[in-house]
């Protein structure tokens, strides 16, 4: 589903990632651990298309589709998504007119019809029930003022309402206490889908408790330094990074 060859990134005329190879089929959640500095969020924003992140070598596909080639809102409509570590605040924008905007564009670009307001707020209602946010949430602007929980399950609602194609979640566990870590899991697992693949990015074990991957992968300087089964995530837990430091390769 997702296919990365030997990608090389740059920022600001530093080699961040390193000739990167990575494949994460259908249906699967595939997590990245790794040091600080490693090269964790470089891969998420590169694929989602930020601008001021220059691939210089690789290729970069989902389902078969050059990512690479597309803007990034042609990302997006393609069914990518990108749930950032610390959400955007959007004064004077309404959570749930970003939300219908948002699903509409994507819907418009695909050749499909939009979707009515009524068959969005029953829809936005039900999902947002199961996430514990309450409607009145939805009507103040984006984020602003809103808890790190909050925040988290508001990217939660929009991934449950967009019903994108493959999910990239940046860290979500960040800044989440642990009744908000088991809402926004149980949210995720929830989009598990044959059709649908996962790569989540996280420092900690913790996360992996809740959303249990099917692989894990070690991002070393750049580079893929080591792949192995769930258990892993205990063993780095356990032991730290020092061992896989002189493996990426």
């Amino acid at each position: 589903m997702l296919n990365i060859q030997n990608l090389t990134v740059s920022v600001d005329d530093k080699t961040i990632l390193k000739g990167l190879t990575l494949d994460v089929p259908a249906g699967e959640v595939h997590a990245i651990m790794g040091p600080n500095g490693a090269g964790k969020s470089t891969l998420g924003y590169t694929l989602a298309g930020r601008s001021n992140y220059e691939v210089t070598a690789g290729s970069a596909a989902l389902n078969g589709e050059d990512l690479l080639e597309k803007d990034v809102h042609e990302r997006a409509a393609a069914g990518l998504y990108l749930s950032f570590q610390y959400p955007l605040e959007i004064p004077g924008v309404p959570a749930l007119t970003f939300i219908r905007t948002a699903l509409n564009a994507q819907r418009k670009l695909r050749g499909e019809d939009e979707m009515s307001a009524p068959e969005f707020l029953k829809t936005t209602r039900e999902v947002a029930k199961s996430l514990k946010i309450d409607m009145d949430m939805l009507k103040r602007p984006l984020n602003v003022g809103f808890s790190g929980g909050e925040k988290k399950r508001m990217e939660v609602l929009q991934m449950a309402l967009l019903k994108p194609k493959f999910l990239i979640l940046d860290e979500t566990d960040s800044g989440l206490d642990i009744d908000a870590l088991k809402v926004v899991s149980e949210g995720v697992n929830a989009l598990r889908a044959p059709d649908r693949g996962m790569l989540v990015i996280t420092h900690y074990q913790r996360l992996l408790d809740h959303i249990t991957p099917d692989r894990i992968h070690i991002l070393v300087d750049g580079r893929i330094a080591h792949s192995g089964g769930p258990e892993l995530a205990h063993e780095l837990e356990a032991r730290g990074y020092d061992e896989y430091l002189g493996e990426a390769a």
